[in-house]
């Protein structure tokens, strides 16, 4: 795998011929985070994209920085917009917009109306998942145990947040509110187990926003978008930084997150009681519906294990062809 920090440098460019892929993995992001309880950063890491994205916004947001703040405004912007992967990003955010303007109705009505089949696919999705952060991991230099205290503990918050999600609902929430969530929802977007529409939905506005998106209002879109681009700003570069220096544990951590959202995405749940018909209720035994969100969890395991298995082809076949170039 290419360095992510210079992925968008000259002579390591991202090829043409993956604009496609590039425009399905943006798709398939944007779409995990229609759904409460599936992460779109842990989508980004099962299609093998999710350290260029960071490292590439960090560039986007440095570039941002010094043009407003310099020093040597126009020679520092035009240097970190250079290391941006332009040929990654565009098409990303090219699908995960086509994602939301096209399917927001479609999924809201998914999960809302087949909950059982909708968290039987997620669940099988996400716990297939956890594989990913785990064969990312660098070779250990500390004690196990500390790795797996770790990992327990982030379970634990993860699953105490889900939990404290009481699925309210809000019809007409002060924009401030709106900017707000957004700026916090979108956080969770590069952070693989947490979800931003499960954090909306926690607040009480997952629906209205789903709504917003289908009825095209355009002032509230304006303000969740702008309250979005201030929190990943604030935090895409936190990200990239844990990912340099503390590495381990940041994939660690991402771990146990992950194991901790699937309480959100159990298929068979009492109701919330609350105005968001997807919102999280009390664990239940396998119980009727049981065959389509078993057969719906399988696919999504059999999906994640095809796309982890496609990327660590394509590593191997990366590292076959560097090879001869690291002998001359």
């Amino acid at each position: 795998m290419s360095d992510p920090d210079t992925a968008g440098s000259g002579k390591d460019r991202r090829p043409a011929r993956l604009l496609p892929l590039d425009l399905v993995r943006g798709f398939l992001i944007g779409s995990a985070e229609l759904v409460p309880g599936v992460s779109g950063g842990t989508v980004a890491l099962v299609t093998g994209v999710y350290e260029q994205l960071i490292a590439s916004a960090s560039h986007v947001l440095a570039a941002a920085r010094a043009l407003a703040v310099g020093p040597d405004r126009r020679r520092a912007t035009l240097t970190e917009l250079r290391r941006t992967d332009w040929r990654l990003i565009v098409p990303v955010l090219v699908g995960m917009a086509l994602a939301v303007l096209t399917i927001a109705g479609v999924m809201s009505s998914f999960v809302t109306d087949h909950p059982e089949n909708a968290r039987g696919l997620f669940f099988g999705l996400v716990a297939a998942s956890i594989i990913v952060p785990i064969r990312m991991l660098p070779e250990p230099h500390r004690a196990p145990a500390l790795d797996a205290g770790l990992a327990v503990l982030a379970a634990v918050t993860a699953y105490l947040l889900v939990t404290l999600a009481t699925g309210g609902s809000s019809t007409d929430p002060p924009l401030y509110v709106v900017f707000l969530a957004a700026a916090v929802a979108v956080c969770a977007l590069v952070v693989p187990g947490v979800s931003g529409s499960f954090l909306l939905l926690a607040i009480g506005i997952y629906t209205v926003t789903l709504d917003a998106v289908s009825e095209r209002d355009l002032v509230y879109i304006a303000v969740f978008g702008a309250g979005a681009v201030c929190g990943l700003a604030s935090f895409v570069q936190l990200i990239g930084y844990l990912l340099r220096e503390h590495r381990r544990t940041t994939l660690v951590v991402m771990t146990g997150l992950m194991v901790g959202s699937l309480r959100a995405l159990w298929p068979w749940q009492s109701s919330s009681g609350g105005g968001e018909a997807s919102g999280p209720g009390a664990l239940l035994a396998p119980t009727e519906p049981l065959v389509g969100p078993l057969l719906l969890m399988a696919l999504g395991v059999a999906v994640v294990l095809a796309l982890v298995w496609v990327q660590a082809r394509s590593e191997r076949r990366d590292e076959h062809d560097r090879a001869p170039e690291a002998q001359r």
